[in-house]
């Protein structure tokens, strides 16, 4: 059954009955559940219109393709409009023209303030202009004059409009030059806002999509723990009564996150934002970012702060120049008959993103900045690891991840954001081909799920343009000292594996209460612990306890009036014989840190000193921003065998700051190593 409405309208305070929000929800869940009954056409080269550019008074400019009209201001290069499908604007109208879509860079001298700067231009120039395509360019030249007005970068934002292609292509060229100011740049996105009255229904993946709150049902909220976090009490769709809305619910793993978007229902029409490529994105495939939300938003974020902190390096010193192409992205709409399937334009956008990735490096943009394909190289190999505990012969490192990213330390790509990384899966016997890297210095890392630590090849690299280098046979030996005696938890670099509790009831987002595998998104978790632990902590014991007794995150308890105590987990294990001359190894895995210190003690829970602290670390704040994991940390403790007796021993794990209730680890990985040669 289709449920058509029209002119649904929540301005002015006015409420929306329920029984017109019932229908809306009901349209959604009804069109999502179906199976979509065709895929929407495209318009080929040769039968659509040419590409057309008008100026308009020196201060609008608009690229018309036949299928989309897009404004732009001039020349600040801000998207004040996109009409399609009968919609005059897909934007909010009711915003400032500069509050639309504009990219952004949250920036700060260090010790100041942060700033947000929207990249305003000065300039703007036609760079390209045929029937086939138009790309423009806005741009904007700093220099000292300026002061601490804006963000010391050249800026050049570039649009482009292709014939036949129902959508907006946009990339940045951002620029540093040497002895420039220092400064710390956390953040440099791209946003979009949507018209509110239209797109209510939020699509991220297969699994995350739904029916959306308006914007004033979080001001009418209840605020939570912190700002992004709100009940909903009075929403205008009375069933989304008594959920929880916050941005950091709808985060992703930036491997995954290649397509994302709006639904309006009239007309229907999707509103998409494609990512083909990660190579301009930071920290490596696995960093979690923002993507769509309340609002409605959709966002592109290419550098942030969010699931690293500060440990991400955002900071640009002694007059450190640089220069990096931030994209190009694709915002693609699509539309339906208003007697079809909705599912459709969710369907069709994925198809899309799927051109897009197989068409990358695009062959069009203008920039001599943006490498074609032939002006890039490609590296191949297979990774093996040997671990002779675990087997004599060399083992395939099964699902890989393989990457270049700037010279550094193992594992330093998941703390580096100002170059470019390419990374790729190893298939199951761990062969790699790295395809179309730009030219430049990198460094070869690696990790494999199943092996703890980071793979880095030993010497630098250099791509050169056309270059092919083939590696061979690469290994890989992890962290070992002795055998393994016993272990906890899978080593992936997450919590998944671990017991995740149930929300409360009360504080729930049904988006996840069906799938055990999204249930870490729920929030409030870190105070489930309280509850299951009010006054003794956790023990575990090897041979009887399994993963699903090991609580996801080490946080503190929660004692009352805004007061938190540290918590001391316990693992108990059983040795038949010591080797009280040698040393054993303990292996310690971190899949997240926000402000903790986990202190190492064996068999005396008193001691003053702990055997080993790992000091304070970490601030990626993925606990309270519904992570599973933030950044990996890896520890390897040596345990003299005098700390060990033979029988019953117990290892004593403290988080020991305590200043809230965001400080906590989330453990990867936990393994005790007998001493060597046994």
């Amino acid at each position: 059954m289709i449920i058509k409405m029209k002119n649904v309208r929540c301005r002015g305070g006015c409420h929306l009955t329920s029984v017109v929000w019932l229908i809306i929800f009901c349209f959604f869940t009804a069109a999502f559940a179906k199976t979509p009954v065709r895929k929407i056409p495209r318009t080929s080269d040769s039968s659509a219109l040419g590409v057309q550019l008008n100026i308009k008074n020196r201060q609008r400019v608009v690229i018309d393709n036949g299928l989309v009209e897009v404004t732009f201001s001039s020349p600040d290069g801000d998207v004040t409009g996109i009409k399609y499908k009968g919609i005059d604007n897909v934007l909010e109208i009711g915003n400032d023209e500069d509050n639309r879509g504009y990219w952004d860079v949250v920036w700060n001298k260090p010790g100041d303030p942060i700033i947000f700067d929207k990249l305003v231009a000065t300039d703007f120039r036609v760079i390209m202009e045929d029937e086939n395509q138009v790309e423009v360019s806005f741009t904007k030249t700093w220099d000292l004059s300026m002061g601490n007005s804006t963000v010391p970068l050249n800026v050049d934002k570039r649009y482009i409009v292709r014939r036949g292609q129902s959508g907006l292509y946009l990339y940045t060229i951002l620029e540093r030059l040497e002895g420039w100011p220092d400064v710390d740049m956390d953040q440099i996105r791209v946003v979009f806002k949507l018209q509110k009255d239209k797109f209510h229904y939020m699509a991220l993946s297969d699994s995350r999509k739904r029916t959306m709150p308006m914007p004033e049902d979080r001001v009418s909220g209840q605020p939570l723990a912190y700002p992004e976090a709100v009940l909903l009490t009075k929403p205008i769709n009375p069933e989304l009564r008594g959920e929880v809305d916050d941005k950091y619910q709808y985060s992703c793993e930036d491997k995954d996150n290649k397509v994302h978007g709006w639904i309006a229902e009239d007309p229907p029409v999707g509103f998409w934002m494609i990512t083909p490529s990660n190579e301009f994105r930071v920290g490596g495939p696995n960093k979690q970012d923002l993507t769509s939300h309340v609002g409605p938003v959709v966002l592109n974020m290419f550098t942030s702060t969010h699931y690293a902190g500060k440990d991400l390096n955002t900071e640009y010193r002694n007059g450190e120049p640089w220069k990096k192409v931030l994209g190009p992205v694709l915002v693609y709409l699509n539309s339906i008959s208003p007697k079809e399937d909705s599912s459709i334009l969710w369907e069709d956008a994925k198809e899309q993103m799927s051109i897009e990735v197989n068409r990358w490096p695009y062959d069009f943009p203008q920039s001599e900045d943006f490498p074609s394909s032939d002006q890039r190289g490609a590296v191949t190999g297979q990774l093996l690891v040997r671990d002779r505990y675990v087997n004599e012969r060399l083992l395939y490192a099964s699902s890989a991840y393989v990457g270049l990213a700037a010279p550094g330390d193992g594992g330093s790509w998941q703390t580096e954001s100002k170059g470019y990384q390419f990374w790729i899966r190893a298939d199951r016997r761990g062969h790699f081909v790295i395809k179309n890297v730009r030219a430049g210095n990198y460094s070869l890392y690696a990790w494999v799920p199943g092996v703890i630590g980071d793979y880095k090849y030993d010497a630098n690299i250099t791509i050169n343009p056309g270059s092919r280098i083939r590696f061979g046979h690469l290994i890989y030996e992890p962290p070992r000292n002795g055998p393994t005696l016993w272990d906890i938890g899978i080593p992936d670099r997450t919590a998944a594996e671990f017991y995740v509790p149930d929300g409360y009831p009360t504080l729930m987002n049904k988006l996840y209460t069906s799938d055990p595998a999204e249930k870490f998104r729920q929030y409030g978790l870190w105070n489930r612990y309280s509850d299951l632990y009010p006054n003794d902590d956790l023990v575990y014991t090897i041979g009887i306890s399994n993963v699903k007794d090991w609580f996801f995150a080490h946080v503190t308890r929660d004692a009352g009036n805004k007061t938190y105590d540290p918590t001391t987990w316990q693992i108990i294990f059983e040795l038949q014989n010591v080797n009280r001359n040698e040393n054993y190894t303990l292996r310690l895995a971190l899949a997240s840190a926000t402000a903790s210190e986990i202190q190492v003690r064996f068999n005396n829970p008193s001691s003053d000193r702990p055997l080993f602290t790992t000091g304070a670390v970490g601030k990626d704040n993925a606990i309270a921003r519904h992570g599973i994991h933030g950044l990996y940390w890896l520890y390897g403790i040596d345990v003299p065998g005098s700390q060990l007796v033979e029988g019953k021993n117990t290892i004593y794990l403290t988080q020991a700051r305590s200043d809230g209730p965001f400080h906590g680890v989330m453990y990867d990985y936990i393994r005790l190593e007998g001493p060597r040669g046994t």
